[in-house]
């Protein structure tokens, strides 16, 4: 028995601030799906074509996509790709501790506590200005030189201080502008309840903030990850310092391709949950406004 067939249903709404119709640049139907689609591959089909037609092109991929070096030299470098990891987890507990310390310093109330405050914009003025390779150069060639008994000599050891230090100074600014968000009514609301100035921070202010400031928080985390290359500027062998031996043993490029798609790998993930986390906070704004 034949069944007349209903009319095929209608593609399902995209919302106007969603991720999908900001990428597609418009309704998200299947029509904009498939013009984007085609786009893109005429895009990068064409940068494709380019650079493979170039007259260079057979030198380039033979310096920088060796099949077999890259082979033989991922494994060594994925290993040594461990030790910055190492690095920016140690370097990322420390520095979500201090530059909050940082932060709550320098939003101090009060003529008494004017020096912790002057201390405090001076810390994030000076780490701020001094590019991070010249801090891991002075404090990695510079401490052990005192040769002080009580003072570390590993390169390990200050190059994830002097990452602590740079970008400590950036994150407390992104802290500082999470507290200064708050509307002082919040706290006026919790001293009214009986809390006291530390109580109110620490039970009403902070919470807030942390929470409206973990996507550009993320954003530093993922530069300090890229970061953690420059620590091989002072000894320790991680990824980008076995990737410059091995390219150093077969006077070939491809090692540091290696380093490329593991750092890559790792940033990438990151950035998208930034980018999720940033669409929540939106959805929850749009509904709110409801």
């Amino acid at each position: 028995m034949d069944h007349e067939q209903g009319p095929r249903p209608a593609d399902p709404p995209v919302a106007p601030g969603s991720r999908r119709s900001r990428i597609l640049g418009g309704d998200g139907g299947t029509r904009s799906l498939a013009i984007a689609t085609a786009s893109t591959i005429v895009f990068f089909g064409a940068i494709t074509a380019i650079i493979v037609t170039s007259p260079g092109w057979p030198e380039v991929k033979k310096a920088f996509f060796d099949p077999q070096i890259f082979a033989e030299s991922f494994p060594e470098i994925a290993h040594a790709f461990l030790l910055n990891i190492r690095i920016f987890l140690i370097a990322e507990a420390v520095i979500v501790v201090f530059a909050l310390l940082i932060a709550v310093l320098r939003s101090l109330p009060g003529p008494v506590f004017f020096p912790v405050r002057i201390l405090a914009i001076a810390y994030t003025d000076l780490f701020r200005g001094v590019p991070t390779i010249l801090v891991i150069f002075m404090l990695g060639f510079g401490a052990p030189a005192l040769q002080l008994k009580w003072v570390p000599s590993s390169p390990l050891f200050w190059g994830i201080v002097s990452l602590v230090l740079v970008y400590s100074a950036y994150v407390a600014e992104v802290y500082r502008a999470g507290i200064d968000s708050v509307h002082p009514s919040q706290e006026s609301a919790a001293r009214s309840l009986g809390l006291n100035r530390a109580q109110s921070l620490r039970y009403v202010i902070l919470p807030q903030a942390v929470r409206r400031v973990v996507p550009p928080l993320l954003n530093d985390f993922i530069g300090l990850q890229k970061d953690s290359a420059l620590v091989a500027l002072i000894g320790p062998v991680e990824a980008f310092r076995q990737a410059q031996i091995d390219e150093a043993a077969t006077f070939n490029f491809t090692p540091y391709l290696c380093t490329a798609i593991l750092f890559i790998a790792i940033t990438v993930p990151l950035a998208r949950f930034t980018d999720w986390l940033v669409a929540r906070d939106r959805r929850r704004q749009l509904a709110g406004q409801q």
